[in-house]
């Protein structure tokens, strides 16, 4: 078994954007701007949107973050967003989700200019990622397929079971595994929480991408011997006898899997820091892409 260590990986993709920008900065060009928007104090959103800005700086990036308090109205923050479209020296927006549950996601998504979205959220970027044509891919399934290929994950042919159907991970990597690119070129099939014999079909998989948002789900008697076991998530679970009184458990028994699998994600550590790196190469292609 090993580690697909997504610290190590981002901090290689960190490496090399950090010398793409210091050539800009040497050539006289702009350097990227990413402007990110905290509606309310959730804590998790508080430490990703952090973390964002922290890789921003140690990448050579400009970044602003917008802070808005949680009973900020849906058209304060649509307003804020026509400004930040409208600002040149804005190359990407993120919004972190999840906002309040008085603003409508899909709106504040479908507010962000397409030459902005490096989130990979709006239906034109989700479009043209289904055409295969460039566009900004959603950042954690990108950072997957960014991470299986730092690791020279063999996917050609390979029959990949993804758990986990939503529009931010489960459809969106559904569709980069079964491309025809490296890596890529998957079987696919895409279980939720309606399928009928999730184990039997598990069992069949070559690689298991599992972003179903249940601490623990995927067991190791689901899992076949040599199985590539890719974890997107990650919840907060109680525990006393932690400083912070919590600590954090992914979507697999990691004890149990790890005992079977050839090569897995760990929680925390794995897919987290790639989604920012992902982020960030989306950002910078942003930039690049006007100058």
């Amino acid at each position: 078994m090993e580690i697909l260590d997504g610290k190590k990986a981002a901090q290689a993709i960190r490496d090399v954007l950090k010398i793409d920008v210091a050539q800009r900065v040497n050539e006289g060009k702009k350097i990227p701007h990413l402007a990110a928007i905290l509606v309310g104090n959730n804590g998790a959103s508080e430490t990703y949107v952090a973390a964002k800005v922290k890789a921003c700086e140690e990448t050579g990036f400009k970044s602003t973050l917008i802070r808005f308090e949680g009973d900020t109205s849906e058209s304060a923050l649509l307003e804020k967003i026509d400004e930040l479209n409208l600002d040149p020296d804005i190359d990407g927006i993120l919004v972190q989700l999840p906002l309040p549950k008085h603003i409508d996601d899909k709106k504040v998504i479908n507010a962000i200019a397409p030459s902005k979205d490096v989130d990979g959220f709006h239906p034109v970027s989700v479009g043209k990622m289904v055409e295969g044509l460039p566009t900004f891919v959603p950042a954690t399934p990108y950072g997957i397929m960014l991470l299986l290929q730092h690791y020279k994950i063999d996917t050609k042919g390979k029959h990949a079971v993804v758990i986990g159907r939503s529009n931010i991970v489960g459809r969106p990597i559904s569709i980069l595994l079964s491309g025809n690119s490296n890596p890529g070129n998957c079987t696919v099939t895409i279980c939720h929480s309606h399928t009928v014999n999730l184990k039997e079909i598990c069992l069949q998989a070559d690689i298991i991408v599992a972003a179903i948002g249940i601490p623990e789900f995927v067991k190791a008697d689901m899992v076949k011997e040599g199985a590539v076991v890719i974890d997107v998530g990650i919840t907060r679970v109680e525990d006393a006898t932690r400083k912070s009184g919590f600590r954090l458990k992914g979507d697999v028994d990691f004890t149990g899997v790890s005992l079977k699998s050839s090569f897995i994600t760990p929680v925390p550590g794995g897919v987290g820091p790639m989604t920012i790196a992902a982020l960030m190469k989306n950002t910078f292609l942003a930039c690049a892409t006007k100058n």
